[in-house]
């Protein structure tokens, strides 16, 4: 049996207001039902206008994953009930989306097809409380999102998880969407079956050939697609291994007891009565407007991931850990046109200016990309040496003052002329004569030890090159 995986991504887009009124879009952490309206309240007699920057941005997601765009597309109505929705129903795309025959390719290689992309405003929150009382939250209705439908391409949970990361990546990259899971601006429902390895001949191969399908929410998080997918997979061998029969529904993912467990039959798309929504005119999206959006596409990760191979000649570890955002990305070809060794660029990033991020929590990184640079030249022309150079980095980081200054301010040039040097080198040696005898008799490694005094005594300033060479010439002639 082999594991058919297809994923349906809903992302919320990251416009100023809702989809079809004006309500702000921005509701996360505001109080419940403050930004609401008659329209995105279901109110009787509310019209719906459709938000101009929430269809570009779909433009972009879909021309990003190498859509088709037919010219017209259509908004139609999603019947169900449910208390986060308002009116009853939700407005979508069924039969006509906006988008439809994409691809994206992920970091493996593995090309997986896109089915379709469309338009479609987000449900309100239900919020259970401890003593079974359910509270409804409208503030997300009317929040627009798109939803991505993938093929069944996936045929693990390994890559159902390398699919999801790489199309946030994508989405971030755009800017469209934060991409934060956590907060459900990014959410995952994963279709799981299994199917024999070589289709059975029926009238009907397709049914047979993908299986029993699954489908199963409320994951936050790409650990949980992963670990979900595992039990489910886990779990549907099971049952087929015991010549049980899987029955087609919707499953939740539960995070405490890490399994999946039932929620409802599984809908079929007639269950919702789709019709063409009478307040909606079709949406036409002609050449001109296609191809404006187009041209407006960034560099995406899989293309920059290429080009950085072929010119900078990275390994795969640092393009990726340098790629995975935009901005980090932007930065390092900044500092790269103002000191041309990538890989210096590359080591110096990873190790120091991630590192800052991480610890003031910053989003964006203060830290000047000519200052960045600048740091690194002096390290190469021998003017500081590395210890010393972190140190500049982290106050440039901090204050925003340049390398130059705050290298006069402190007093933070390397000693490298002989003299000085050899001075301290036979103050060291005259205080430290057991390490000196040590070496005598053959025990080399001492010299660390010395290079370390030497260091101590400048306050890091020495040059550890010349330092270590001349102890090894001192200890020789004695």
């Amino acid at each position: 049996m082999r594991t058919v995986i297809g994923l349906e991504v809903h992302a919320q887009l990251l416009t100023q207001t809702k989809l079809f009124c004006s309500c702000s879009a921005d509701y996360f952490g505001a109080p419940p039902n403050t930004h609401t309206c008659p329209v995105c309240l279901g109110m009787p007699g509310a019209l719906p206008v459709l938000n101009e920057r929430a269809v570009e941005y779909a433009l972009k997601a879909a021309l990003a994953l190498h859509c088709e765009i037919p010219r017209r597309s259509l908004f139609a109505r999603k019947n169900y009930f449910y208390p986060d929705l308002p009116k009853g129903y939700q407005i979508s795309q069924y039969d006509e989306p906006l988008a439809v025959r994409g691809y994206l390719d992920l970091p493996t290689g593995k090309r997986v097809r896109i089915r379709r992309v469309h338009l479609e405003e987000d449900a309100g929150k239900l919020l259970h409380t401890e003593d079974g009382v359910t509270l409804v939250d409208l503030n997300r209705a009317g929040v627009p999102l798109i939803e991505i439908v993938s093929e069944p391409d996936l045929s693990s949970p390994k890559e159902a998880r390398l699919y999801m990361e790489e199309l946030r990546r994508v989405l971030r990259y755009l800017g469209i969407c934060s991409g934060d899971m956590e907060e459900g601006s990014l959410r995952c429902d994963a279709n799981i079956s299994l199917a024999p390895a070589e289709p059975a001949k029926t009238s009907r191969p397709d049914e047979v050939w993908l299986g029993t399908k699954i489908e199963i929410k409320n994951m936050n998080s790409f650990r949980a697609i992963e670990e979900a997918l595992k039990f489910e997979e886990h779990r549907q061998r099971e049952v087929l291994a015991r010549g049980g029969t899987l029955i087609q529904e919707t499953r939740l993912w539960n995070e405490k007891t890490e399994q999946t467990e039932p929620m409802r039959g599984k809908e079929e798309s007639e269950d919702y009565r789709y019709f063409p929504d009478p307040d909606l005119v079709p949406l036409e999206i002609d050449d001109a407007w296609r191809e404006r959006v187009k041209k407006s596409l960034p560099e995406l990760p899989a293309q920059k991931r290429v080009r950085w191979a072929h010119e900078y000649k990275l390994p795969e570890y640092d393009i990726a850990v340098l790629t995975e955002e935009r901005p980090i990305a932007e930065y390092f070809e900044s500092v790269v046109k103002l000191y041309n060794n990538p890989k210096d660029v590359s080591n110096w990033m990873m190790s120091e200016v991630l590192k800052l991020l991480k610890e003031t929590q910053t989003t964006e990184i203060p830290l000047k990309p000519e200052h960045c640079a600048r740091v690194l030249q002096m390290v190469s022309s021998g003017q500081i040496n590395r210890t010393v150079a972190k140190e500049v980095l982290e106050e440039s980081f901090k204050t925003g003052k340049a390398p130059d200054e705050i290298v006069q301010e402190k007093g933070l040039s390397q000693i490298s002329d002989e003299s000085a040097l050899a001075e301290i080198v036979m103050k060291v040696l005259a205080e430290n004569p057991k390490a000196v005898a040590d070496f005598k008799s053959g025990k080399e490694a001492v010299i660390s030890f010395l290079q370390g005094q030497v260091m101590k005594v400048t306050g890091g300033k020495a040059d550890p090159k010349r330092t270590r060479d001349m102890l090894l010439r001192k200890l020789r002639e004695l």
